[in-house]
């Protein structure tokens, strides 16, 4: 029997590239001035294009006197483009779906078909074309790397696919990225550890709150989940480790990784790049140029400050985003780890000027609840949403009081009814729990709705 010939394996780099810093070391390390004078090109060629291509953007322009040739410096970029915010994109795609007159090209261009939760009320349609669907991806890949995640890593994505923008920039990432990617989509919990224990990815891809939840179920079947091959987590769309310490130190015990965060809009792009330091993320600045207003003012206001993040994207040619409102409160410093230039967004979002809270991974905003709670027959205007931990998952419970003239043995099934709405509606089930009549509390001024429940260091700042 002759003997078995041992293969060495094949690798994307070499020992000394994979030990590089940098993905991209000459756009990280950038300098200022380099930086500003790149964005003012880009901003002056895309709000030619957009006026060009986009009806909706020609429109604005024209309305607001406007002219593209107008912007000769970013003050100029700041001072005379007119702001936009998410409602004005979904209106005229409600009058006129699936896009209305936004795209900037042809639909036999677009590739890909995305869209926000929709838990402002409506969804926001997102067309890709075959440009933006790489562009997405790349500053995931700038993240994994600065992270110490190699292209011979492989990702296990534990979450089942849909329409949804964000995770479709994390497999578009992974696949820029180079590396070898398992879908777990259709699998349940005990289903994705299994794939895990028998797979051997060593990169998990999961809100925090679930990989957590994956782990504490791992432990009721015996099996520990820092002993496994996974060495990094990566998360998103919730708060997550670079935001809050406390979730940081839970997800690195509970699997005996590292935990990594990326910040992103689904509409824009995954432009928050994890930082090596783990306390923020780095605005990729190849894909966007941003900038921090006062929310109530919409006065620039300087770095060091919190303020709301206002973006414009390089990367949508499909459906441009210029000077968008995110209403994500921020505070830019400058620069990361290991001599990066790129605006840094200290400790992630800070809060959100129309207050969105993450249950399950999906934002729930207080005034679509409230739309929801009025459309169901029987229940009242008075109602709290409570906000608590059960285990590693935040929760979210409506307590309503019902209408006088229902009988109190037809409450649970109005509860099923409120319940049920809200499900089909925001994509998240939040538990709906009948109280007595004038048990709840009345405020003369202005109704306080939320009642946080969770331990402080689980909270996010909302100091403005």
């Amino acid at each position: 029997m002759s003997e078995q010939r041992q293969y060495a394996p094949i690798t994307h780099f070499t020992a000394r590239a994979r030990a590089a810093k940098y993905w991209n070391r000459y756009t990280e390390t950038m300098p200022r001035e380099t930086l500003d004078a790149l964005h003012l090109k880009k901003l002056r060629l895309l709000l030619r294009y957009a006026y060009e291509h986009s009806a909706f953007y020609r429109q604005h322009f024209d309305k607001a006197g406007f002219e593209p040739d107008d912007v000769l410096s970013l003050a100029d970029f700041k001072r005379l483009v007119p702001i936009t915010d998410k409602t004005d994109f979904v209106h005229t795609q409600q009058e006129h779906p699936p896009y209305g007159n936004t795209a900037a090209l042809p639909l036999e261009m677009i590739v890909h078909h995305s869209e926000t939760s929709g838990t402002t009320g409506f969804p926001l349609a997102i067309p890709y074309s075959a440009y933006d669907t790489e562009r997405y991806g790349e500053p995931w890949c700038h993240a994994f790397w600065a992270l110490g995640i190699r292209p011979e890593d492989s990702f296990y994505f534990a979450f089942n696919w849909g329409n949804f923008a964000g995770l479709w920039s994390t497999y578009w990432g992974v696949r820029r990225f180079g590396a070898r990617l398992i879908s777990g989509g259709g699998s349940d919990t005990e289903g994705h550890i299994q794939n895990i224990l028998r797979l051997n990815p060593t990169v998990l891809c999961a809100t925090p709150t679930y990989a957590l939840r994956m782990a504490e179920v791992a432990a009721e079947m015996g099996h520990d989940m820092s002993q496994s091959s996974i060495r990094f987590t990566v998360g998103g769309g919730e708060p997550g480790p670079f935001a809050l310490p406390a979730m940081r130190t839970a997800l690195d015990a509970a699997w005996g990784a590292q935990s990594c965060d990326q910040m992103g809009i689904a509409e824009i792009d995954a432009f928050g790049v994890g930082d090596a330091l783990r306390d923020g993320v780095l605005v990729d600045e190849m894909n966007v140029f941003c900038w921090s207003v006062d929310p109530d003012t919409m006065v620039e206001i300087p770095d060091g400050e919190i303020g709301e993040n206002i973006v414009t994207s390089y990367v949508n040619s499909a459906q441009p985003l210029i000077n968008y409102r995110t209403h994500d409160l921020v505070r830019r410093t400058s620069g990361g780890a290991d001599g990066r230039t790129w605006v840094k967004l200290e400790g992630v979002i800070l809060g959100r000027t129309d207050f969105m809270i993450t249950v399950r991974g999906v934002n729930v905003y207080p005034t679509a609840v409230d739309n929801l709670v009025a459309e169901v027959e029987g229940v009242s205007s008075h109602y709290q949403l409570v906000l608590s931990k059960d285990g590693a998952v935040d929760r979210m419970e409506v307590r309503f009081e019902p209408e006088k003239s229902i009988l109190e043995a037809d409450w649970p099934a109005l509860s099923d009814r409120l319940q049920d709405h809200i499900r089909k509606s925001l994509k998240v089930r939040l538990d709906c729990v009948p109280v007595a009549l004038e048990s709840l509390p009345r405020f003369e001024l202005k109704t306080q709705r939320i009642v946080d429940k969770r331990p402080k260091e689980l909270r996010r700042a909302l100091d403005r």
